[in-house]
């Protein structure tokens, strides 16, 4: 009775997804377009991010891409909320692995490495542009080895025009665009 039950409060609560990749994959833009067409979509890199040790969750002075974290608590809080249909969570973490069990479903953004390159080239100053060489290592190290995503993630080819990238997210969502 209990295993019924369960199953009939999943089908009532929302559906929450990760959409996820390395830096230059186009999670912001992704995230521009899925608000831009109704839904409910946080940038986690802008609302849920802060410098701290992946690990431990404490918060540190400095830091680089490798301990850009997102708060926990919080994205609990946002994942129980069941205001929203469905509420998309764009955005890289170091520490996902503390909280992914809590997603419906997690895409991860995919690009070769010419067009990763491209990318954080084109990228203004005030969003590190072109990338601190220490990070641009690390981030190249972490496309060739694909390091540092979710491994069970849905892979979504980012280099196709950004509508095609949407409507292949929300297909695979079973959400109408």
């Amino acid at each position: 009775m209990l295993s019924f039950l369960a199953r009939i409060v999943q089908q009532m609560g929302r559906r929450n997804y990760l959409i996820e990749g390395l830096s230059g994959t186009g999670k912001t833009s992704v995230c521009e377009e899925l608000q831009r067409r109704g839904y409910h979509a946080i940038h986690g890199d802008r609302e849920l991010a802060y410098q701290g040790d992946p690990e431990t969750g404490e918060p540190i002075e400095g830091g680089g891409h490798e301990h850009h974290i997102w708060n926990v608590a919080t994205v609990r809080a946002l994942v129980a909320n069941q205001g929203e249909e469905i509420t998309f969570f764009c955005g890289g973490s170091r520490n996902f692995s503390t909280f992914i069990e809590l997603f419906d479903g997690v895409f991860v953004l995919d690009v070769d490495l010419d067009t990763l390159n491209r990318r954080l080239d084109e990228r203004p100053d005030d969003e590190w542009g072109g990338g601190k060489p220490t990070d641009r290592e690390l981030i190249v190290r972490w496309h060739q080895t694909k390091a540092d995503v979710p491994e069970n993630g849905v892979v979504i080819d980012a280099t196709a025009p950004l509508e095609q990238v949407v409507d292949e997210i929300l297909r695979r969502c079973q959400a109408t665009a």
